[in-house]
């Protein structure tokens, strides 16, 4: 047989078989990933880790083409898959709420929405300039539904540029234009915002600067996403520990001359009938245009209504997880919080630890969270009891219903870490409203 002789083929198939070529790779890369993409999504369905946590994408599939930009515009990775031309959220628990994914598709296919089907949220009716339904109330970040570090920080601004635009803004009297509750991620970067407009306000914090990440144990990392921060400009803290981070802040509101009145709490806010407030404090009151609030859920922690719950044994936050070495306790939760305080224990020498949750799995969890407590679980430092609920918290031990029965455990410390409850009496006296969200839009 002689040698193949590219100069007898038509002068097309020469260009046409390299062509050629070129797509059969495609399609075998493309196949490739969507078969990675389907075990990704039978796996999470598997481990029963199917509901977002936060903010998150819905795909229209009527919409969808397929093209496979979601996916590579997920700054955290492994959320979204394309399966049979369609993309759908693989890993949800995965997923961060930050919204690249909806700003990526080229046929603007997908909508971030809060809460799903099975899950609903409980945050104020907000409208698309973040303003409540009280006129000249406003919310920021968790307790509307924005736990992520940048979201936070961008609704902070964006709510502060639509107060800016308030009528009598800016008016010279005695009254301020703004007062921002709350000096965590969305404080912080309200109160930047409110600074670079030249708005006359105040920042109150019932602690200090940080808010919720205060809270955190030592040496927590931190996951954060590039943001942009009013008058400090593009800032990009992929992964870092909670006390870098409060110490960036720190070094931004000294640089800025940002003032935030700290371990000051907010009493009452009184709206008047021309439409102005009176935040009431433990320590003065502030005549303003409007409010900003911008407080987080963790203050009011979510309690367990046990017998013995009352117990100084019990707490709500781990700051120090050295204070229970050599120790017997009992981690109660479910979300990021819970798995990291369990984790933080266990590599405590000497400390048995044992990690309680109602659900069946971990899904309000991070893959980092879920990650370090496996490391645990495998190294034989950590019990985890899943589908489990404390009946009653004794003097030196815990009762627990687990799926086998009645267990009491030796005990003599108790951290429970099931989230925060929103503050509702609070916010009925501002006259707030409440809604319920079942995979609405965000600002819908």
């Amino acid at each position: 047989m002689g040698e193949f002789d590219a100069s007898a083929l038509p002068p097309a198939a020469i260009y046409l078989i390299p062509l050629l070529a070129m797509l059969g790779m495609y399609f075998r890369l493309r196949q490739r990933k969507e078969g990675h993409a389907l075990r990704d999504l039978l796996h999470s369905q598997d481990l029963g880790l199917t509901e977002p946590v936060s903010m998150h994408p819905v795909i229209n599939g009527n919409r969808c083409i397929g093209c496979g930009a979601c996916v590579t515009a997920c700054p955290h990775g492994n959320v979204l898959g394309v399966i049979g031309g369609q993309a759908e959220l693989v890993n949800p628990t995965n997923c961060i709420g930050h919204g690249a994914c909806a700003a990526a598709c080229p046929i603007d296919g997908i909508r971030l929405v809060i809460g799903s089907e099975r899950r609903g949220v409980n945050i104020p009716m907000l409208g698309p300039d973040f303003q409540t339904n009280v006129p000249g109330v406003f919310v920021a970040g968790e307790l509307g539904g924005m736990g992520l570090i940048r979201n936070a920080i961008e609704q902070g601004r964006l709510a502060i540029e639509s107060i800016s635009k308030l009528p009598g803004i800016g008016a010279e009297d005695e009254r301020l234009d703004t007062v921002i509750v709350g000096a965590g991620p969305a404080g912080f970067g309200a109160s930047l915002a409110a600074l670079q407009s030249g708005l006359r306000f105040v920042t109150i914090d019932q602690e200090r600067l940080g808010g919720s990440l205060v809270h955190h144990p030592r040496g927590k990392i931190i996951v954060t996403q590039p943001v942009e921060i009013p008058l400090v400009g593009s800032v990009d803290m992929r992964e870092t520990h909670k006390e870098e981070l409060l110490d960036f802040w720190e070094r931004v509101r000294a640089e800025k001359g940002l003032r935030i009145r700290e371990n000051e709490h907010v009493d009452v806010v009184e709206r008047h009938s021309d439409g102005s407030f009176s935040v009431r404090t433990d320590k003065g009151v502030y005549e303003t245009r409007s409010v900003l609030l911008a407080v987080g859920r963790r203050g009011t922690p979510r309690k367990l209504e046990v017998p013995g719950e009352e117990s100084s044994k019990v707490v709500y936050s781990l700051s120090d997880p050295a204070q229970y070495k050599g120790k017997h306790v009992l981690v109660v939760g479910g979300g990021d919080s819970a798995l990291e305080a369990a984790a933080s224990l266990a590599q405590q020498q000497d400390t048995n630890v044992t990690l309680s949750y109602r659900g069946d799995a971990f899904q309000r969890a991070c893959p980092n969270s879920r990650e370090l407590t496996q490391t645990a679980v495998d190294q034989h430092e950590l019990l985890v009891l899943l589908e489990s609920q404390v009946k009653e918290i004794r003097e030196e031990s815990v009762v627990l219903q687990t799926g086998s029965g009645r267990r009491e455990i030796p005990n003599d410390a108790v951290v429970v870490c099931a989230g925060g409850v929103l503050p509702n009496d609070f916010l009925h006296k501002i006259g707030v409203e409440i809604e319920t969200r079942y995979g609405t839009p965000v600002h819908g």
